[in-house]
């Protein structure tokens, strides 16, 4: 069994075939789905396919690249509600926006959604590009707050939260120029990996290029399954149980 911890299913681009898309991941053993919030547009979209089907949870958040959306209703309307597991995706962009004060908006709120994940005791979603600094600086200063780093970015630094933080690995790991990411793997404690896609995006090798779904999720798994060299029974067993446990599902 699979989890896919990361995918955008409530995105544009899966509204005329999201049946024949969960159908195809079920297939080959994907049982379980989370949607982040990404796009406050899309939210109520993910809130009604978790309430359609009852393997598909989602978090609510706002991502660093639409702060200027940001409302704490977003976030209070619907983090009690019961398929809702997380807060997320949050954090830093500093790659889209270049902007200091807009930078110091996202610094601003990621403070805020963590100290509202904190109140409710969900873990956080974090999204880090071009920020791992100040990022770490953030985490560091909230050593209740627990969570996964999604695409994690294989930045050392971040490995001194693997006691209370996870590492999303998704398509990037099978990527040709996805050295530093290979290398760096080994040091994540194997009870800290997670898998995840960000579908529609990161489609894994040797299909980039193409959509991305929870499908290919078994992409990643075998390449994990290969740098700790270990079966993908095995591999499926680790990464569900650390995401069964992360999000309590």
């Amino acid at each position: 069994m699979i989890i896919d911890t990361h995918t955008h299913l409530d995105n544009q681009k899966f509204i005329d075939d999201i049946d024949e898309v969960i159908k195809r991941a079920k297939e080959v053993g994907v049982e379980k789905f989370i949607i982040p919030a990404a796009d406050p547009s899309d939210l109520n979209r993910a809130i009604k396919l978790s309430e359609k089907y009852n393997n598909i949870y989602f978090a609510v958040g706002v991502h660093p690249v639409d702060i200027e959306k940001y409302d704490d209703k977003l976030l209070l309307d619907y983090i009690t509600h019961p398929k809702c597991v997380a807060v997320g995706e949050i954090g830093l962009d500093y790659h889209w926006v270049k902007d200091k004060d807009k930078q110091k908006k996202q610094i601003e709120l990621f403070h805020r959604q963590i100290n509202i994940a904190k109140e409710f005791n969900k873990p956080i979603i974090v999204h880090i590009r071009e920020a791992t600094a100040d990022s770490y600086e953030i985490i560091k200063s909230h050593p209740e707050i627990r969570g996964v780093f999604h695409c994690f970015n294989a930045a050392h630094q971040l490995l001194d939260f693997s006691d209370r933080f996870y590492y999303g690995i998704g398509g990037v790991i099978t990527f040709k120029n996805a050295r530093k990411l290979v290398e760096v793997f080994p040091e994540i404690p194997k009870d800290k990996v997670i898998i995840e896609t960000d579908s529609p995006y990161l489609t894994p090798h040797p299909y980039r290029g193409k959509r991305n779904e929870p499908y290919y999720t078994i992409l990643v798994r075998d390449k994990i399954a290969e740098l700790w060299d270990v079966s993908k029974e095995d591999v499926e067993e680790i990464t569900t149980k650390n995401a069964r446990r992360l999000f309590n599902i």
